[in-house]
């Protein structure tokens, strides 16, 4: 992958597989030297901002009178990082936030696939955590947190008492600790407390079988080897002369844009995958970047709403070319890229610069994809082990 464009949507917070995920989850964006293997590049054309219209010296009265009046000590550092933070928070931008080195460097081990924590991604949103997904047999998912949860407190201390980083430091922790999440959760009259027990997470991003004639893909996630099993699992669809593929992207949460991009390529004869429209209204368009290996396969792709980022991309690009069909539920609705510009202090700094839209120009942002079939995956069906969606996957292709 060319390091020059590393997009990333694990934003997608990889939203925080909980973990320090929590600031790349479905993140769509350039980098600098970070994400996993390399940076995103500086913004072309970046002018140097100097504030002339504004009265900074408004901001040097305010520190001025925290450090000589406060009572207590002051860490000059602390205040810093807190300054930048709450510039990039004034923003209004969910995606758009400031790391301290710390949490940059914590950030960047958890996206090299093996850290402690739940397992699950997660986004801030009025105050409180809301869960993306949870990862496929990690912690979170083992305990029963869904999608959509909402999480209220902390081992008992609440959400909205804490600012973010905080938050999703009291939830992740050691393997074999418990967390005590208090949720609110959609259908339900009471708030549940759920324990979960903190383990090593390890991503592994594509697994696949053959289910009969027909080959099951499932990917958790848009990673730097992604590309690499899909490819291995392309050769196992054909050497076994599968009828059909099923691309499980259920509870994905995305990955890097050039993933989602090359995996699209696998399944589209040319053309455009994705296009990316900056804050001037010019669009730049994505297009297929290698050999159609799959294009000939009937194609079902699963979908719910922890299908996030570049899982809604590539889904975006399937429906409106009407490579395949989409089954499920509509998914998260992620559409926005973001900049991470790593400063001197090895800091870092995400900006959300740009929406993307589907081949169609259609935005999902907030919005979401509706699957061709609407299927419904209930928790009496997850209890009795039962997965309608899957099953009228199969059904299609079998048509």
């Amino acid at each position: 992958m060319n390091n020059s464009l590393k997009n990333f949507f694990k934003f997608l917070f990889i939203l925080a597989l909980v973990s320090s995920s929590y600031f790349g989850g479905f993140l769509v964006g350039h980098r600098n030297i970070i994400f996993e293997n390399g940076y995103i590049p500086k913004l072309a054309n970046t002018e140097l901002y100097k504030p002339n219209e504004v009265d900074f010296s408004l901001f040097w009265d305010a520190w001025n009178i925290v450090k000589n009046k406060y009572v207590g000590d002051t860490d000059t550092q602390k205040m810093t990082y807190g300054a930048i933070s709450g510039m990039v928070a004034s923003l209004g931008d969910q995606f758009s936030m400031y790391m301290t080195p710390d949490e940059a460097k914590n950030f960047e081990e958890d996206l090299k696939g093996s850290f402690d924590g739940i397992g699950a991604e997660l986004e801030s949103k009025s105050g409180y955590l809301v869960i993306v997904a949870p990862l496929d047999g990690s912690p979170a998912e083992k305990a029963g947190l869904l999608a959509q949860d909402i999480i209220t407190k902390v081992d008992g201390k609440s959400v909205p008492d804490m600012n973010y980083s905080e938050a999703v430091a009291n939830i992740r922790g050691k393997k074999g600790t418990q967390v005590v999440l208090s949720i609110v959760r959609k259908g339900e009259q009471a708030p549940l407390e759920i324990k979960v027990t903190r383990d090593t997470i390890v991503v592994k991003s594509v697994s696949y079988e053959m289910k009969g004639d027909i080959c099951y893909i499932k990917m958790s996630q848009f990673g730097d080897d992604t590309l690499e099993l899909m490819k291995k699992a392309s050769d196992f669809a054909l050497q076994n002369n599968a009828k059909g593929i099923i691309l499980d992207l259920r509870n994905n949460p995305g990955g890097y844009l050039e993933s989602a991009i090359d995996i699209s390529s696998l399944f589209l004869d040319g053309g455009v995958i994705v296009k990316e429209k900056d804050k001037n209204g010019k669009i730049k368009e994505f297009k297929t970047t290698l050999v159609p290996r799959l294009k000939d396969k009937k194609l079902v792709v699963l979908v719910n709403g922890g299908s996030a980022s570049s899982s809604e991309i590539m889904s975006g690009a399937i429906q409106d070319r009407k490579r395949g069909i989409l089954i499920g539920e509509k998914t998260y609705g992620k559409g926005s890229v973001q900049n991470l510009e790593e400063l001197k202090d090895k800091s870092e700094v995400r900006v959300t610069i740009a929406k993307w839209l589907t081949p169609n120009g259609n935005s999902i942002d907030k919005a979401g994809i509706t699957p061709d079939i609407e299927v419904k995956l209930t928790s009496d069906d997850k209890q009795n082990n039962r997965d309608p969606q899957l099953d009228r996957a199969i059904e299609e292709i079998n048509k």
